[in-house]
């Protein structure tokens, strides 16, 4: 009873007091007006864009992506990948491996052994392209997806923030090291493995840097990447049957995985057989395959990939 009493006592003055410091907003409001202040803001904005201090972090990821492909094309001249012909599986190997994991040719079947054939650059490093837009470029309309290039997404990002994808000397500063051919020495390989690890690291590392910063989305449904604040409006994604090639995109927040793929793979540890069966398939490990790869070549992993590769784990022989 007290306590309805207090209520009771509470004037509008007091109430008044308590919603101070909220401001009121009127639904009628003069856009006319509102309109030049938003959009000088907004200028004002992009003068701040490309930030000075992230253009040299760009800059490091263009090198770091050159001695990464680099590397790559080197090791693979020396140790040999297995990809399968109907679908995105890959193997670090001579010979492929025994785990029925194949879904087949747009998923028609699944739990089938792969079908392998010599792999490439492009099976180990995903390539992911995306639109390649101008300063203050408006949002890509259905009937404008012809007239804008497409380069890779991580090219675009460091356009993006910065710096300049065109100049030859950043994309060839790989080039300027130790030059590799077939007979090179395993030591050597060693060398280039280490080098090219860490030129991987220190790429994807990067790109989360500049992530921070600048903005990125990927489609939900089909892995689409567009570098900028929003998406693009081209009709490309095939999320349901009756769409086909005609539906929109469902557009979120792409992380470096989005943009640099890893591309896990199994791997063989010295306590597994020659080939990789299917009844041990919750027993191998896993890595990515440029780590996978420069592993192989004398490289050691780092120690944020030791729960996955399980390279003390038990075998499916010793049962």
């Amino acid at each position: 009873m007290g306590l309805r009493l207090k209520l009771t006592q509470i004037t509008l003055e007091d109430i008044s007091g308590y919603i101070k410091g909220y401001r009121w907003y009127s639904s009628k409001l003069d856009w006319n007006k509102l309109r030049p202040m938003i959009l000088k803001r907004i200028e004002k904005r992009a003068e701040d864009y490309p930030i000075k201090g992230m253009i040299p972090v760009a800059e490091d990821v263009i090198i770091n992506r050159a001695r990464l492909f680099e590397g790559v094309s080197t090791l693979l001249r020396h140790y040999p990948i297995k990809a399968c012909k109907f679908c995105p599986e890959l193997y670090i190997g001579k010979e492929g491996h025994l785990i029925k994991t194949c879904h087949g040719y747009r998923r028609h079947i699944k739990n089938q052994v792969h079908h392998w054939v010599d792999g490439a650059l492009n099976d180990i490093i995903v390539p992911v392209e995306a639109f390649h837009l101008n300063k203050f470029q408006d949002i890509i309309k259905h009937d404008q997806r012809f007239d804008f290039d497409r380069i890779p997404a991580v090219l675009e990002l460091c356009s993006q923030a910065g710096a300049d994808i065109f100049d030859q000397t950043l994309h060839s500063f790989g080039k300027d090291s130790v030059s590799f051919d077939v007979s090179t020495s395993p030591l050597e390989l060693a060398y280039l493995a280490v080098q090219t690890l860490k030129a991987w690291e220190d790429m994807r590392e990067g790109v989360q840097k500049l992530l921070l910063v600048y903005p990125a989305k990927v489609c939900k449904f089909c892995d689409e990447v567009h570098v900028g604040p929003s998406g693009h409006k081209a009709r490309l994604c095939g999320v349901f049957k009756y769409e086909t090639w005609r539906g929109t995109h469902f557009w979120k927040k792409a992380r470096v995985d989005d943009l640099v793929p890893q591309k896990i793979v199994w791997r063989r540890r010295n306590q597994d057989p020659l080939i990789l069966l299917d009844k041990g398939r919750n027993m191998y490990g896993h890595a990515p395959a440029v780590v996978e790869l420069c592993v192989q070549a004398g490289a050691h992993a780092p120690s944020k990939y030791a729960c996955i590769m399980k390279a003390n784990g038990s075998s499916p022989t010793l049962h």
